[in-house]
């Protein structure tokens, strides 16, 4: 995980290596990076990325970008509820 995740807040876009959109970032948890059930692509349930696939993070763009494309992230997230 980059140093520079500490600086991930609520609302922050998740991009994958690709640009495409994973979610919208609901909390960052020592768990992983849980992301908001209620964006689009969600199912309406919350799901838990590994930190390490966190790459950087442009905190003036409020933006996360991940090591992996949207359909790598979307195969490795975890579902929570």
């Amino acid at each position: 995980m980059p140093a520079d995740a500490f600086a991930i807040q609520e609302d922050f876009e998740v991009l994958g290596s690709d640009n495409r959109h994973v979610g919208d970032v609901d909390a960052l948890t020592d768990d992983g990076l849980k992301l908001n059930r209620r964006d689009a692509g969600t199912d309406g349930r919350h799901h838990l990325l590994p930190l390490d696939m966190i790459d950087r993070v442009v905190a003036d763009e409020r933006k996360v970008f991940l090591n992996c494309t949207q359909e790598e992230a979307q195969a490795r997230w975890r579902t929570l509820d």
